[in-house]
C-alpha cells in the first residue's frame, strides 16, 4: 500500500532529519513510528502526504510516486489526525466534521448524514455534541471530532502525528481502546507517529524504531522488538520493563493451559476468552487473588491458565524471530 525506497531529507543547513529510509506498509495495517525527539518520525509522516518534500528517494501509495501527483488531489485520499486536533472554533462540531465532504463538492444534506454518522461512529452522540463548539469539549472529545473529520471523506490512508498526547493517560487508554475498535472495523491503512513505546507497542502491527539522524533502527511486529532487539540502541529504547511489555503482545495459547482436573472452583479467578493476552489474564489473577483462571472458546471451556502458564509463555515468547 505504501512504499518508502531510500527516502531522505536533508535541510539546507545539512542538517540530515530522514536518512536512506526503506519501509513498506500493507494494506489495512496499523503501523507505529516511534523515537526519540528529533529522530525523523514526523518528519517521515508529512512526507507521505507531501507537507515536506523529500530530498531523496521514492515514496509510493498503490504503486504511484506520490512526488508525481497533484498535492491537494494527493491528500484527498489520506486523512490527517495532529495532536492539537486543528478544529474550526467558530464551528460547531457537526459543522467542523462536514467540513472536508463539503470541500469536495458533497451537499450540505449528505455531508451533515455523513457527519453524524461518524461522530456516533467515534463515540460522540450526535443528540449531545452536534451543536456544541470546540470550546464546550474535553480534550479527549476534542480529539474524536479530529478524528471523525479525518474519515469523513472516507479515505484509505489515515497518517496521525502524536493524535493521543495532549490528553491525560486515562482518557489516553480509553481513546486508544476507542480506535483500535474502528481499526479492527474499518481495516484503514494507518501511520501513526508517538514517542511513547508503550502506545507504540499497544497500537501496532508492526513498529518502525527511528534512532536520533533518521536512522530506521529496526521494523517489525511488537513482539519481536521486545524479544529481539535489533542493538542497543533498541535495547535501551524498548527498556528494561520490557518483559512485562511482551505481557501486552503475547496471547494466550492452548498449549500454555492445564486440564482443569483437580481445581477446585473456589480457586477460579473467573474464566477469559483464549483470545486475550497474558496481561489480562494476568490482571485478572491479580484482581481476584487467584492462582488460576479458566480459558474458553466461545462457550467451550479449554483448560485453566497458572502463573507457571503464563512464565511458559513468555520464555517461548523469546523464539519469537
Amino acid at each position: 500500500m505504501i512504499n518508502l525506497s531510500g527516502v531522505g531529507k536533508t535541510y539546507d543547513d545539512g542538517t540530515v532529519a530522514v536518512h536512506e529510509l526503506d519501509l513498506e506498509i500493507g494494506r489495512g495495517e496499523l503501523v507505529v513510528l516511534v523515537g526519540p525527539s528529533g529522530c525523523g518520525k514526523s518528519t517521515t509522516l508529512k512526507m507521505i502526504n507531501r507537507l515536506i518534500e523529500p530530498t531523496t528517494g521514492r515514496i509510493e501509495i498503490d504503486g504511484v510516486d506520490v512526488t508525481r501527483q497533484d498535492p491537494v488531489q494527493l491528500r484527498r485520499g489520506i486523512g490527517y489526525v495532529i495532536q492539537q486536533v486543528g478544529l474550526f472554533p467558530h464551528q460547531k462540531v457537526v459543522r467542523n466534521v462536514m467540513t472536508v465532504p463539503l470541500l469536495y463538492g458533497e451537499s450540505k444534506p449528505t455531508a451533515r448524514k455523513r457527519a453524524l454518522e461518524l461522530m456516533e461512529l467515534v463515540g460522540l452522540d450526535p443528540a449531545t455534541y452536534a451543536d456544541r463548539y470546540p470550546h464546550q469539549l474535553s480534550g479527549g472529545q476534542r480529539q474524536r471530532v479530529g478524528v471523525a473529520r479525518a474519515l469523513a471523506a472516507n479515505p484509505p490512508v489515515l497518517l496521525m502525528d502524536e493524535p493521543f498526547g495532549a490528553v491525560d493517560p486515562v482518557v489516553r487508554t480509553r481513546l486508544q481502546d476507542e480506535f483500535l475498535r474502528l481499526q479492527r472495523d474499518l481495516g484503514k491503512t494507518v501511520v501513526l507517529v508517538t514517542h511513547d513505546i508503550d502506545e507504540a507497542v499497544r497500537m501496532g502491527d508492526r513498529v518502525a524504531i527511528f534512532a536520533v539522524g533518521g536512522r530506521l533502527a529496526q521494523y517489525g511486529t511488537p513482539a519481536q522488538l521486545l524479544a529481539h532487539p535489533a542493538d542497543d540502541f533498541v535495547a535501551d529504547f524498548v527498556g528494561s520493563t520490557k518483559g512485562l511489555r511482551r505481557l501486552t503482545v503475547t496471547q494466550i495459547d492452548p498449549s500454555h493451559l492445564e486440564p482443569l482436573d483437580g481445581v477446585a472452583t473456589g480457586d477460579l479467578a473467573g474464566a477469559i476468552d483464549v483470545d486475550a493476552t497474558l496481561e489480562e489474564a494476568l490482571a485478572a489473577l491479580l484482581r481476584e487473588d487467584k492462582n488460576v483462571i479458566g480459558v474458553k472458546q466461545g462457550a467451550t471451556f479449554l483448560g485453566v491458565l497458572t502463573p507457571n502458564g503464563i512464565h511458559r509463555a513468555l520464555r517461548e515468547s523469546l523464539k519469537t524471530r
